[in-house]
């Protein structure tokens, strides 16, 4: 005989699972993770590295591997990439800090871009109907390489809003990861030897290192200004 009270018991436990499966579920969700991460981060303080260094117990490539699993931890919790770069130097010294910080810039790129895509695509494509939106998604899904290499190379978007905005798009983790990578060493090496020698900060490889900072910072500023005016306006006619 059919269990008739196992019935309804069965249909409110599917809907109940698709509700908490839905994508609007799934983007509270990852606000809250964010929110969480972001907290936490508050609480921990990893700008104290900048003063207070390396737990002494650590050292050698324990501590190495440590630093870069915290760096990509903090970047995906929207940790200024600069504060992080400096302590790689100061700790680590230029070589070492220098692969400490990019191996945690591609780990934390790739939580973020896996919890954005796994949890934020679904809810939130729906929303990208603004001409910007549009043009924005169109251009990182189908130039997906060659566009996040060129926000990893001049730094003027944010780093952590970059990840996110790519897991909404179509583009593909390969070229995601490995633009993230190539585009990020010449800024991060530029910090993390900054960092190396603040304790000089009239030798000329200190100048130097923060010379290229300005310099490409001053670039990304003259890249988007350029960009923002070719684009046509709401009132512009971009034809005859």
């Amino acid at each position: 005989m059919l269990d008739t009270a196992a019935v309804p018991s069965s249909g409110l436990a599917e809907r109940c699972m698709r509700a908490l499966l839905s994508p609007w579920s799934r983007l509270g969700l990852l606000v809250v993770l964010l929110g969480a991460a972001v907290a936490g981060v508050l609480l921990c303080r990893p700008e104290r590295l900048l003063a207070g260094g390396w737990p002494p117990q650590l050292s050698g490539g324990t501590a190495v591997v440590l630093f870069a699993v915290a760096y990509g931890l903090c970047t995906a919790a929207f940790v200024p990439r600069p504060v992080l770069n400096l302590a790689a130097g100061a700790l680590f010294g230029a070589p070492l800090g220098t692969a400490a910080a990019v191996v945690g810039t591609v780990l934390g790129s790739a939580m973020a871009f896996g919890l954005g895509r796994l949890l934020g695509q679904d809810a939130l494509r729906p929303l990208l109907r603004g001409r910007w939106l549009k043009a924005a998604d169109r251009q990182l899904s189908r130039h997906g390489f060659r566009s996040m290499l060129a926000l990893r190379l001049f730094p003027g978007v944010p780093f952590a809003a970059a990840n996110y905005c790519a897991a909404v798009s179509r583009m593909g983790w390969a070229p995601f990861l490995l633009a993230t990578g190539l585009g990020t060493v010449p800024n991060t090496a530029a910090y993390v030897i900054a960092g190396s020698h603040a304790a000089s900060p009239t030798s000329p490889t200190f100048i130097a290192a923060t010379a290229f900072i300005a310099v490409t910072g001053l670039a990304a500023v003259v890249v988007a200004w350029r960009r923002k005016s070719l684009m046509p306006g709401p009132g512009r006619r971009t034809g005859s």
